[in-house]
Protein backbone atom coordinates (compact mmCIF):
# COMPACT_ATOMS: atom_id res chain seq x y z
CA UNK A 1 0.00 0.00 0.00
CA UNK A 2 1.27 3.47 -0.87
CA UNK A 3 1.85 5.56 2.28
CA UNK A 4 -0.40 8.52 2.99
CA UNK A 5 0.88 11.74 1.40
CA UNK A 6 3.49 13.46 3.56
CA UNK A 7 6.33 15.88 2.95
CA UNK A 8 8.80 14.11 0.65
CA UNK A 9 11.88 12.71 2.38
CA UNK A 10 13.71 12.61 -0.99
CA UNK A 11 13.33 15.41 -3.54
CA UNK A 12 15.12 15.39 -6.89
CA UNK A 13 14.51 18.37 -9.16
CA UNK A 14 15.87 18.87 -12.70
CA UNK A 15 18.93 16.71 -12.04
CA UNK A 16 21.59 16.68 -14.77
CA UNK A 17 24.93 14.89 -14.97
CA UNK A 18 27.32 14.44 -17.91
CA UNK A 19 30.64 12.68 -18.42
CA UNK A 20 33.00 13.76 -21.20
CA UNK A 21 30.24 15.61 -23.00
CA UNK A 22 27.82 12.66 -22.81
CA UNK A 23 24.65 13.34 -20.84
CA UNK A 24 23.96 10.45 -18.47
CA UNK A 25 21.18 12.01 -16.37
CA UNK A 26 18.97 14.44 -18.26
CA UNK A 27 16.57 16.66 -16.28
CA UNK A 28 15.30 14.06 -13.79
CA UNK A 29 12.67 15.04 -11.23
CA UNK A 30 10.85 12.88 -8.68
CA UNK A 31 10.06 12.74 -4.97
CA UNK A 32 9.76 9.92 -2.44
CA UNK A 33 7.35 9.98 0.50
CA UNK A 34 8.29 8.99 4.03
CA UNK A 35 7.86 5.23 4.48
CA UNK A 36 7.66 4.46 0.77
CA UNK A 37 9.54 1.79 -1.17
CA UNK A 38 10.39 3.66 -4.35
CA UNK A 39 11.89 1.72 -7.24
CA UNK A 40 14.18 2.84 -10.05
CA UNK A 41 14.19 0.63 -13.14
CA UNK A 42 15.99 0.99 -16.43
CA UNK A 43 18.23 -0.78 -18.94
CA UNK A 44 22.00 -0.86 -18.52
CA UNK A 45 23.49 2.59 -18.98
CA UNK A 46 20.18 4.35 -18.38
CA UNK A 47 21.60 6.56 -15.60
CA UNK A 48 20.18 4.74 -12.59
CA UNK A 49 23.37 4.35 -10.58
CA UNK A 50 24.57 7.87 -11.39
CA UNK A 51 21.25 9.23 -10.14
CA UNK A 52 21.55 7.26 -6.91
CA UNK A 53 25.19 8.27 -6.41
CA UNK A 54 24.15 11.92 -6.71
CA UNK A 55 21.44 11.31 -4.09
CA UNK A 56 24.01 9.69 -1.80
CA UNK A 57 26.40 12.63 -2.25
CA UNK A 58 29.03 10.43 -3.93
CA UNK A 59 28.82 12.51 -7.12
CA UNK A 60 28.20 16.21 -7.62
CA UNK A 61 25.40 17.02 -10.10
CA UNK A 62 26.09 19.40 -12.97
CA UNK A 63 22.80 21.13 -12.17
CA UNK A 64 19.52 20.58 -10.39
CA UNK A 65 18.60 20.18 -6.75
CA UNK A 66 18.54 17.19 -4.40
CA UNK A 67 17.26 17.20 -0.84
CA UNK A 68 17.34 14.32 1.63
CA UNK A 69 15.17 15.18 4.64
CA UNK A 70 15.76 18.82 3.65
CA UNK A 71 19.55 18.43 3.39
CA UNK A 72 21.85 18.88 0.40
CA UNK A 73 23.83 15.63 -0.11
CA UNK A 74 26.97 17.56 -1.15
CA UNK A 75 26.89 20.73 0.95
CA UNK A 76 25.50 18.90 4.02
CA UNK A 77 27.22 15.58 3.37
CA UNK A 78 28.17 14.85 6.99
CA UNK A 79 24.60 15.48 8.14
CA UNK A 80 23.15 13.40 5.29
CA UNK A 81 25.24 10.39 6.33
CA UNK A 82 23.37 10.45 9.64
CA UNK A 83 19.95 10.09 7.97
CA UNK A 84 20.82 8.00 4.90
CA UNK A 85 22.24 4.48 4.76
CA UNK A 86 23.42 2.84 1.54
CA UNK A 87 24.12 -0.59 0.15
CA UNK A 88 26.18 0.12 -2.96
CA UNK A 89 26.00 -1.79 -6.25
CA UNK A 90 29.51 -3.15 -5.64
CA UNK A 91 30.65 -3.47 -2.04
CA UNK A 92 33.53 -5.31 -0.40
CA UNK A 93 35.06 -5.58 3.04
CA UNK A 94 38.50 -6.79 4.08
CA UNK A 95 38.34 -10.59 3.71
CA UNK A 96 39.63 -11.32 7.25
CA UNK A 97 37.18 -8.96 8.98
CA UNK A 98 34.54 -10.89 10.90
CA UNK A 99 30.86 -10.00 10.85
CA UNK A 100 31.07 -8.93 14.51
CA UNK A 101 34.08 -6.68 13.82
CA UNK A 102 32.35 -5.08 10.82
CA UNK A 103 29.22 -4.33 12.85
CA UNK A 104 31.23 -2.89 15.74
CA UNK A 105 33.39 -0.81 13.37
CA UNK A 106 30.43 0.72 11.53
CA UNK A 107 28.62 1.37 14.82
CA UNK A 108 31.56 3.59 15.81
CA UNK A 109 30.85 5.88 12.83
CA UNK A 110 27.55 7.15 14.28
CA UNK A 111 26.71 9.10 17.46
CA UNK A 112 23.49 7.13 18.04
CA UNK A 113 23.84 3.80 16.22
CA UNK A 114 21.33 1.00 16.31
CA UNK A 115 22.18 -1.86 18.66
CA UNK A 116 23.85 -4.24 16.21
CA UNK A 117 22.92 -7.36 18.19
CA UNK A 118 19.15 -7.35 17.54
CA UNK A 119 19.92 -6.08 14.04
CA UNK A 120 22.13 -9.12 13.42
CA UNK A 121 19.40 -11.37 14.79
CA UNK A 122 16.75 -9.75 12.59
CA UNK A 123 18.93 -10.25 9.52
CA UNK A 124 19.87 -13.83 10.33
CA UNK A 125 23.55 -13.15 11.00
CA UNK A 126 23.94 -14.38 14.59
CA UNK A 127 25.46 -17.71 13.55
CA UNK A 128 27.99 -15.88 11.34
CA UNK A 129 29.19 -13.27 13.87
CA UNK A 130 32.65 -14.84 14.12
CA UNK A 131 32.86 -15.76 10.43
CA UNK A 132 35.29 -13.80 8.28
CA UNK A 133 33.80 -11.79 5.42
CA UNK A 134 35.71 -13.82 2.84
CA UNK A 135 34.01 -17.00 4.05
CA UNK A 136 30.44 -15.68 3.81
CA UNK A 137 28.06 -16.82 1.07
CA UNK A 138 26.69 -14.23 -1.35
CA UNK A 139 23.38 -14.08 0.53
CA UNK A 140 25.15 -13.67 3.88
CA UNK A 141 27.28 -10.85 2.48
CA UNK A 142 24.17 -9.09 1.21
CA UNK A 143 22.50 -9.39 4.61
CA UNK A 144 25.62 -7.96 6.22
CA UNK A 145 25.63 -4.98 3.83
CA UNK A 146 21.97 -4.34 4.65
CA UNK A 147 22.87 -4.41 8.35
CA UNK A 148 25.70 -1.94 7.77
CA UNK A 149 23.33 0.32 5.81
CA UNK A 150 20.86 0.27 8.73
CA UNK A 151 23.26 0.49 11.63
CA UNK A 152 23.16 4.29 11.75
CA UNK A 153 19.37 4.29 12.33
CA UNK A 154 18.74 6.03 8.96
CA UNK A 155 15.44 7.50 7.85
CA UNK A 156 16.30 6.49 4.29
CA UNK A 157 18.18 3.48 2.94
CA UNK A 158 19.38 3.11 -0.66
CA UNK A 159 19.63 -0.45 -1.99
CA UNK A 160 21.39 -0.64 -5.38
CA UNK A 161 21.10 -3.99 -7.23
CA UNK A 162 20.39 -5.65 -3.92
CA UNK A 163 19.93 -9.24 -5.07
CA UNK A 164 22.21 -9.48 -8.10
CA UNK A 165 24.03 -12.82 -8.03
CA UNK A 166 21.80 -14.39 -5.38
CA UNK A 167 20.00 -17.70 -5.87
CA UNK A 168 16.17 -17.62 -5.89
CA UNK A 169 15.86 -18.67 -2.22
CA UNK A 170 18.34 -16.06 -1.01
CA UNK A 171 16.63 -13.45 -3.18
CA UNK A 172 13.23 -14.11 -1.64
CA UNK A 173 14.72 -14.09 1.86
CA UNK A 174 16.23 -10.68 1.09
CA UNK A 175 12.87 -9.38 -0.16
CA UNK A 176 11.34 -10.28 3.21
CA UNK A 177 14.12 -8.33 4.91
CA UNK A 178 13.36 -5.23 2.79
CA UNK A 179 9.67 -5.49 3.69
CA UNK A 180 10.65 -5.76 7.35
CA UNK A 181 12.88 -2.68 7.02
CA UNK A 182 9.99 -0.63 5.64
CA UNK A 183 7.66 -1.97 8.34
CA UNK A 184 10.05 -0.41 10.85
CA UNK A 185 9.51 3.04 9.31
CA UNK A 186 12.52 3.30 6.99
CA UNK A 187 12.06 4.80 3.52
CA UNK A 188 13.63 2.57 0.84
CA UNK A 189 15.05 3.65 -2.52
CA UNK A 190 15.50 0.44 -4.53
CA UNK A 191 17.47 0.17 -7.77
CA UNK A 192 16.98 -3.17 -9.49
CA UNK A 193 17.05 -5.11 -12.75
CA UNK A 194 14.63 -7.73 -11.47
CA UNK A 195 11.05 -7.01 -12.52
CA UNK A 196 9.57 -9.56 -10.11
CA UNK A 197 11.48 -7.86 -7.29
CA UNK A 198 10.17 -4.41 -8.23
CA UNK A 199 6.62 -5.67 -8.72
CA UNK A 200 6.56 -7.30 -5.30
CA UNK A 201 8.32 -4.63 -3.24
CA UNK A 202 7.74 -1.19 -4.71
CA UNK A 203 4.89 1.21 -4.00
CA UNK A 204 5.90 3.31 -7.02
CA UNK A 205 8.48 2.92 -9.76
CA UNK A 206 10.33 5.43 -11.94
CA UNK A 207 11.40 3.90 -15.25
CA UNK A 208 14.54 5.62 -16.53
CA UNK A 209 15.75 5.32 -20.13
CA UNK A 210 18.59 7.34 -21.67
CA UNK A 211 18.79 9.53 -18.59
CA UNK A 212 15.12 10.51 -18.55
CA UNK A 213 12.06 9.26 -16.69
CA UNK A 214 9.79 7.61 -19.23
CA UNK A 215 7.12 6.63 -16.70
CA UNK A 216 6.40 6.96 -12.99
CA UNK A 217 3.54 4.97 -11.49
CA UNK A 218 2.60 2.07 -9.26
CA UNK A 219 3.62 -1.37 -10.58
CA UNK A 220 0.01 -2.10 -11.53
CA UNK A 221 -0.32 1.33 -13.13
CA UNK A 222 2.72 0.65 -15.32
CA UNK A 223 1.37 -2.78 -16.27
CA UNK A 224 -2.00 -1.30 -17.22
CA UNK A 225 -0.23 0.93 -19.76
CA UNK A 226 0.99 -2.13 -21.64
CA UNK A 227 -0.64 -2.50 -25.03
CA UNK A 228 -1.37 -6.18 -24.34
CA UNK A 229 -2.29 -6.08 -20.68
CA UNK A 230 -4.14 -9.42 -20.89
CA UNK A 231 -2.70 -12.53 -22.52
CA UNK A 232 -4.61 -15.60 -23.74
CA UNK A 233 -2.85 -18.69 -25.08
CA UNK A 234 -4.18 -22.05 -26.29
CA UNK A 235 -3.70 -24.85 -28.78
CA UNK A 236 -6.68 -24.80 -31.20
CA UNK A 237 -8.23 -28.05 -32.42
CA UNK A 238 -8.41 -26.52 -35.91
CA UNK A 239 -6.69 -23.60 -37.67
CA UNK A 240 -8.00 -20.11 -36.98
CA UNK A 241 -8.92 -17.72 -39.76
CA UNK A 242 -6.22 -15.01 -39.84
CA UNK A 243 -8.69 -12.34 -40.97
CA UNK A 244 -11.06 -13.08 -38.10
CA UNK A 245 -8.17 -12.99 -35.63
CA UNK A 246 -6.89 -9.67 -37.01
CA UNK A 247 -10.37 -8.19 -36.53
CA UNK A 248 -10.48 -8.97 -32.80
CA UNK A 249 -11.05 -5.87 -30.62
CA UNK A 250 -8.05 -4.26 -28.88
CA UNK A 251 -5.70 -6.92 -30.24
CA UNK A 252 -2.07 -5.97 -29.51
CA UNK A 253 -0.15 -8.99 -30.82
CA UNK A 254 -0.51 -12.52 -32.16
CA UNK A 255 2.09 -15.29 -32.00
CA UNK A 256 1.95 -18.78 -33.51
CA UNK A 257 4.51 -21.24 -32.18
CA UNK A 258 4.53 -25.05 -32.25
CA UNK A 259 0.81 -25.13 -32.94
CA UNK A 260 0.04 -22.85 -30.00
CA UNK A 261 -1.56 -19.41 -30.37
CA UNK A 262 -0.81 -16.54 -27.98
CA UNK A 263 -2.71 -13.27 -28.25
CA UNK A 264 -2.39 -10.13 -26.15
CA UNK A 265 -4.94 -7.38 -25.75
CA UNK A 266 -7.57 -6.56 -23.15
CA UNK A 267 -10.40 -8.39 -21.42
CA UNK A 268 -12.54 -7.51 -24.47
CA UNK A 269 -10.01 -9.38 -26.65
CA UNK A 270 -10.33 -12.49 -24.49
CA UNK A 271 -14.13 -12.41 -24.65
CA UNK A 272 -14.01 -12.02 -28.42
CA UNK A 273 -11.51 -14.90 -28.80
CA UNK A 274 -13.77 -17.23 -26.82
CA UNK A 275 -16.74 -16.20 -28.98
CA UNK A 276 -14.70 -16.78 -32.13
CA UNK A 277 -13.73 -20.27 -30.96
CA UNK A 278 -17.33 -21.16 -30.04
CA UNK A 279 -18.69 -19.80 -33.31
CA UNK A 280 -16.27 -21.94 -35.31
CA UNK A 281 -16.63 -24.97 -33.00
CA UNK A 282 -12.93 -24.94 -32.24
CA UNK A 283 -11.75 -26.36 -28.95
CA UNK A 284 -9.02 -24.46 -27.06
CA UNK A 285 -6.70 -27.02 -25.49
CA UNK A 286 -4.55 -26.00 -22.51
CA UNK A 287 -6.24 -22.59 -22.37
CA UNK A 288 -4.41 -20.02 -20.25
CA UNK A 289 -5.43 -16.44 -19.50
CA UNK A 290 -3.02 -14.19 -17.59
CA UNK A 291 -2.26 -10.55 -16.95
CA UNK A 292 0.79 -8.87 -18.40
CA UNK A 293 3.73 -8.46 -16.03
CA UNK A 294 6.10 -5.66 -15.20
CA UNK A 295 8.51 -7.29 -17.68
CA UNK A 296 6.04 -6.56 -20.47
CA UNK A 297 5.54 -2.98 -19.29
CA UNK A 298 9.30 -2.43 -19.01
CA UNK A 299 9.88 -3.62 -22.59
CA UNK A 300 7.11 -1.34 -23.86
CA UNK A 301 8.35 1.69 -21.93
CA UNK A 302 12.05 1.39 -22.70
CA UNK A 303 11.95 -0.06 -26.18
CA UNK A 304 14.17 -2.86 -24.89
CA UNK A 305 12.34 -5.34 -27.07
CA UNK A 306 13.64 -3.70 -30.25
Amino acid sequence: MIPSPTAPVIEVTNLRKSYGGRTVVDDLSFSVAEGEIFGILGPNGAGKTTTVECIEGLRTPDSGKIRIAGLDPVADHAAVTQVLGAQLQESQLQAKLTVREALELYSAFYPHPADWRPLAERLGLVAQLDTRFGKLSGGQQQRLFIALALIGNPRVVVLDELTTGLDPRARRDTWEIVEDVRANGVTVLLVTHFMEEAQRLCDRIAVIDQGRITALDTPQGLISRTAGATIISFTPSAPLDDHEVAALPALASVEHKDGRVTLSGTDDTVTAVLSLLARNRITAHQLRVSDATLDDAFLDLTGASR
